[in-house]
This record gives structure tokens, sequence and C-alpha cells, in this order.
């Protein structure tokens, strides 16, 4: 008999504007991150309305960690100071490891209809932090796709997908925080049971209809916590997709100042000078 990951926290993601006054959901972000270690952020953006995205994201900085871009509808132009320029359409993702620092920006390249996906942010190790950063843009038929026999269809965007029945590597794999980054939508009646190693911190965010995580209903627009030991079951009556994140926590200090993400205070005041004399990203 089967024991199950135990639903530890549910919340709401909560309306938000970032860069030049893009409208989001910020599903969670800078309070209690080491609760989600090693993820930092999840946002959701949506809109039909261009006033709420065609702003976009103006040039601005990271430093320590990786941020994954995921598009469902629209298309998202980036450009960065290492001259690399890509464009996301529907069902694109881009990778970006920044590391010890990339400058750029995320524009939108319509003015009309639908801007929405996700944007993730993850940690890197102490180790990796002053590495050097890079980004790859996939292309929608790079990111496999699978059904299962459940009634499921599952984007594997990171890490494996396994349900005991058919397996699939995602298009990115990671060490240390062994991300599995899946879109799984599920039709009406489907149901699906992902396997996932013990000592992964899992997070579930429903982003259309009602999911049952282990028997407990989880409505639109709130993501679910759970424990790190246990199988996973989701099943919906009416159809639903759900974003399923998980990683391995790296147990590192854990200090954030906007786009710095750290170890320790002096690393993010030396960030700080690093961009504010033009070295960040040297």
């Amino acid at each position: 008999m089967s024991t199950y990951r135990q639903i530890i926290e549910q919340r709401p993601g909560q309306p938000a504007s970032d860069g030049a006054g893009v409208n989001l959901i910020r599903v969670f972000a800078e309070q209690g991150i080491p609760r989600f270690d090693p993820f930092l952020m999840l946002d959701e953006f949506g809109s039909a309305n261009p006033d709420d995205y065609v702003a976009g994201f103006p040039p601005h900085p990271h430093r320590g960690f990786e941020t994954i871009t995921y598009m469902i509808e629209g298309r998202m132009r980036h450009e960065d100071h290492l001259g690399n320029v890509g464009l996301l359409e529907n069902g694109g993702v881009q990778w970006m490891t920044a590391a010890r620092g990339i400058i750029h920006s995320e524009m939108p390249e319509q003015e009309q209809g639908v801007m929405r996906g996700f944007q993730i942010w993850l940690n890197l190790p102490g180790k990796d932090k002053l590495g050097d950063p890079g980004y790859r843009d996939f292309a929608p038929g790079e990111i496999p796709r699978l059904r299962t026999s459940g009634g499921v269809d599952a984007l594997v965007i990171a890490g494996r997908f396994d349900d005991g029945e058919v397996q699939q590597d995602g298009a990115v794999q990671r060490p240390h925080t062994e991300p599995q980054l899946f879109d799984l939508q599920l039709q009406a009646g489907g149901r699906v049971a992902p396997r996932l190693a013990d000592g992964l911190r899992v997070m579930l965010y429903v982003y259309e209809g009602e999911v049952h995580v282990n028997g407990n209903p989880v409505p639109k627009g709130r993501l679910v916590r759970l424990s790190e030991q246990g199988a996973v079951e989701l099943a919906s009556a009416g159809g639903a997709r759900v974003l399923l994140l998980a990683g391995r926590p790296l147990g590192e200090p854990i200090v954030q100042y906007g786009p710095f993400v750290m170890n320790t205070r002096e690393e993010i005041e030396q960030a700080l000078r690093d961009y504010r004399d033009g070295r960040l990203a040297s």
C-alpha cells in the first residue's frame, strides 16, 4: 500500500507588478524562500490586455541563479549583454544561467492577443554562483511530450518523467538541484502518478481547472507544497493543467537582494559594487 506525500502548505498566488509594469501573479518569492529551496520564485503572467504586458522587462541584471521562462501563448524576445538574441514562442522554453552575471531584457513581440506563461527562478549551489553565464532557447518541438494511459499529456521540460509505464527524459538535466519540471494537462477523468525520488521538494501549481492531489481537492490558482517522502497521485474529474516543480534542496544560506541571490550579505554587497562599477557581467 502506497504512502502518499502530505500537503504541508496550500496558498494562493498574489497579484503583483514587475519589470516596466507587467501585471502578473506571484505564486511565491522572497518571503519564506527556504521552504521552496532550491526554487526561489514562481510567477504566472497572462493577459489579453496589452497594457498589462507590452512594457515588458527592460534591461536588468541577475547573479547567482538560473531563470526558466515557459511560454504558453504569445511571443517574448530576449536580448543580453553577450549579444544573444532569442524569440520564445508558444510552447517554447528559455533556460538561462545567470551565474556571475547577465544583463538582459525580455520584451513582448506583440501588442495584441494573449501573452501567457511562467517564469521560475532556480538557485545555484554556492560553488557555481560565479561560474560562466549562458542560456539556451528551446523551440516547442525540442521539448519532449507524451501521452499517458491515464489521459494526461505531459510536457517534460526538465528532469525525468516516470509513471511506471512510460519514461521520458526532459530537455534539461541539472546536477545538485535535480530539477523536475513538468506541465501536466489532465483530460476529464484523467489520472497520473509521477514517480519522484524521496528527498525532493515538490510543489504543484494548478493553473486551470481543479485537481485532487492525493485525494485532496486543489482549485485553480493554488500552489501546494508536499512532504519530501511518498507517492503523488493527481486526478481531475473535469480536466485541469498543473505545473509540477520538484528539486533537491541545497540547504545553503539564501541571501537575496532584488535580482541577486548569494550565500552571504558580503557577496550581495560585492554584486552591488560590481554592478555599479560595470563589472557584474564582465
